[in-house]
């Protein structure tokens, strides 16, 4: 009993279960939700459908197309006004007066009066019209029942039918009849349709013009690359330049800037507009920004040109159609026309074209030359296409070293009277001696010019080709003078520098063409000596400076803006002898190709112009001379040669030997040979078979004796 007492009052010991136990959480059912309200699914609907492409597409499109109507309406309505008032000239007089251009705005103010003095004679004519239209209309009408009554006469006459004389008549009066019938059938339908019509010519006039907002044109429209240059559209690109002083002056002009512009004119393959600038902007501002420019403008760096007019504060920009300048121009003249001839003196050598898409044309009558620019850029091809021309003018002598040696003038062998063809410092001595050669003949032209005033001289040209070997070259002769340099010892330069001081008077011209020009291999007095100078594309503006001058420069001339490799060609000129704008200092020029093959062919055709030429190609120097023989070798295969010309070919053959020959002295040689000169057709001449006799019972004798 006792136990069950204690059993029941004492805590047991807690029995643990090795069974795990999975505890469960219990997550209360979610809140239903809170349905959308009708008018904001509504609302969420409408706004994507309003903000959607399509939408926003289709908007536009009807806007544009209904203010294509509207801006029609107002371009109708604008020529109307302009048509029937003096408006337009108004217009032009207050755009003139604030240009100051005075001259054109009393102009424009006379032509005005003149209208307005036509128009009241106009009305004042109207006064006495009805009188006038009801007099001739009562004539003509008795003159035409006059006729058909008398063909209704002629008619009964004939058919003896009395009733025929009443048939004319009536036949117009049917037909008048028909013709009311058919305006009363047509009249409703017109009526009704008529302003259908008229709303669809408005809308032709504006979707033609794009009179219509920029955010309501087509996407093609409003980011299209080359748009159309227009006068809002230069003023535009003009107040973006970022110049304060020109965005200013443009805000406070009450026509918007339409005043600084001259009439917009198709120049070739793009526009060209005079811009006055305003007071306190400099024409420099706006050449330094030529990119900016040419961005605002829809167009590439290349496609803007910016040169410097006769009109003071004034810049004149040249636009081309977007692409145009990437075209080819077409063959050259000289391989397009077989019957193509040159005349030194007189004519031009088909170059290539300028920009405006004319005729370039390079007068090369007593004008030294040089051509500058980067390698591979056209230089050698733009020289030979000048010497290929004046190859046709049969007077003309060519003396040529190719210091490139590519072959570029391989062509000109059997027509140049010295060729040398080579970069090493043997062929710069070369190359130097025939310039020098140049200079003798300069001097024997110039003693003979004091003799006789009147005596003419055929023209002899000198072209050196990659000019800068020669400059450049390290060689000294055996008396250390330096062939290349530019210093006072340099024979090379000084050659040069005495053909440009002296030999444009006696035609003697020197051509060079040379790589991007420095001051060590293009030297000033070089470079300021040339007539005519021209660049290709060049690396930068000093060297554009150096190129064509700082007067042409500061004018607006880039070489250095063109692109290298791709305005192949494409030369920027200063020279009196091609055509410039009035008020420019240069122009750019895209020069015809001629590749080897046509130049071969026109070389040809040169050669048939003359007797037969011997080409030098090397310069012999320090050796005894056979004159029998060099005088057969320079008569070549001609029958016979002028005395004048073996001389001039014994000279560049040996100037040493032969550069200080007179006639007397080929006589004197000649005398007992049985080859001394003759007349023919009243010249003095030297027969080609008499020298070979010579020759042969020359060496015969020689033979005899020594056997």
């Amino acid at each position: 009993m006792t136990e069950n007492v204690v059993s029941l009052h004492k805590n047991p010991e807690p029995t643990i279960d090795p069974t795990p136990v999975t505890t469960l959480t219990v997550v209360p059912d979610p809140a239903p939700a809170k349905p959308v309200p009708l008018w904001l699914r509504s609302g969420r609907a409408i706004r994507t459908a309003a903000t959607h492409d399509a939408t926003r597409t289709t908007a536009r499109t009807v806007a544009r197309h209904g203010l294509y109507v509207v801006g029609g309406a107002r371009i109708v309505a604008k020529r109307a006004w302009d048509g029937r008032t003096a408006a337009r000239y108004e217009r032009y007089m207050r755009t003139a007066e604030a240009a100051g251009n005075f001259e054109a705005a009393a102009e424009w103010e006379e032509r005005g009066q003149r209208y307005r003095d036509a128009r009241h004679r106009r009305r004042m004519d109207l006064l006495h019209s009805p009188l006038d239209a009801a007099k001739g209309a009562a004539v003509t009408t008795g003159m035409g029942i006059g006729g058909l009554v008398l063909l209704g006469v002629a008619m009964a006459i004939a058919t003896k039918d009395a009733t025929e004389v009443v048939i004319p008549l009536m036949a117009v009066i049917k037909f008048i009849n028909l013709m009311v019938t058919i305006i009363q059938v047509v009249w409703g339908p017109a009526v009704s349709l008529a302003p259908f019509l008229a709303l669809l010519a408005l809308w032709a006039v504006g979707s033609k013009q794009q009179a219509a907002p920029a955010w309501a044109l087509p996407d093609r429209v409003r980011n299209a690359e080359g748009e159309p240059i227009t006068p809002s559209i230069v003023v535009k690109a003009l107040r973006d330049l970022g110049v304060p002083a020109l965005r200013n002056a443009i805000k406070d002009m009450g026509d918007a800037g339409a005043s600084m512009l001259s009439p917009i004119v198709i120049a070739g393959c793009g526009v060209e507009v005079d811009v006055t600038l305003p007071s306190g902007v400099s024409t420099i501002e706006v050449q330094q920004r030529r990119r900016k420019l040419a961005e605002n403008l829809s167009r590439h760096e290349h496609e803007v040109f910016i040169t410097i007019p006769q009109a003071a504060r004034t810049v004149r920009l040249w636009v081309a159609d977007s692409g145009a300048l990437d075209e080819p121009i077409g063959p050259s003249p000289l391989v397009t026309d077989d019957t193509l001839t040159a005349d030194y003196a007189k004519g031009k050598a088909p170059w290539g074209q300028d920009l405006r898409g004319d005729a370039a044309s390079l007068s090369l009558y007593q004008r030294h030359l040089l051509i500058t620019g980067l390698s591979n850029q056209g230089k050698t091809a733009a020289l030979r296409s000048l010497a290929l021309w004046a190859s046709l003018d049969k007077r003309v002598e060519f003396r040529i070293a190719d210091l490139k040696g590519a072959g570029d003038w391989a062509m000109f062998d059997g027509l140049a009277t010295v060729l040398i063809q080579g970069p090493t410092d043997e062929h710069v001595i070369e190359a130097t001696e025939m310039v020098e050669g140049l200079v003798e003949e300069m001097n024997r032209r110039i003693e003979a010019r004091q003799t006789d005033p009147t005596v003419v001289f055929d023209p002899l040209i000198g072209i050196v080709d990659e000019a800068q070997v020669a400059f450049m070259c390290p060689a000294v002769d055996a008396d250390k003078r330096p062939y290349g340099g530019s210093k006072a010892t340099s024979r090379y330069f000084m050659a040069v520098r005495k053909v440009h001081n002296q030999g444009r008077v006696v035609d003697v011209l020197m051509y060079e063409g040379t790589q991007d020009p420095t001051d060590q291999n293009l030297p000033k007095l070089v470079r300021e000596g040339a007539h005519t100078r021209a660049s290709l594309a060049l690396g930068t503006e000093s060297q554009a400076v150096m190129a064509l001058g700082e007067k042409a420069v500061n004018g607006g001339a880039a070489p250095h803006l063109l692109r290298q490799g791709l305005d192949k060609g494409t030369l920027v000129v200063a020279s009196d002898g091609i055509a410039i704008p009035k008020g420019q200092s240069s122009i750019t020029v895209r020069t015809h190709f001629i590749g080897d093959e046509d130049a071969v062919a026109i070389i040809d055709r040169a050669k048939a112009l003359r007797n037969g030429v011997t080409t030098l190609t090397l310069i012999e120097r320090g050796e005894e001379r056979d004159p029998l023989a060099d005088i057969a070798a320079v008569i070549g295969d001609a029958p016979r040669l002028r005395t004048q010309d073996v001389i001039k070919r014994l000279s560049a053959l040996d100037a040493d030997a032969y550069g200080d020959w007179s006639p007397g002295d080929l006589t004197r040689v000649l005398d007992g040979t049985g080859a001394a000169p003759y007349k023919s057709d009243g010249r003095m001449v030297v027969g080609r078979d008499q020298i070979t006799r010579a020759l042969a019972h020359r060496d015969t004798e020689g033979s005899a004796s020594g056997a």
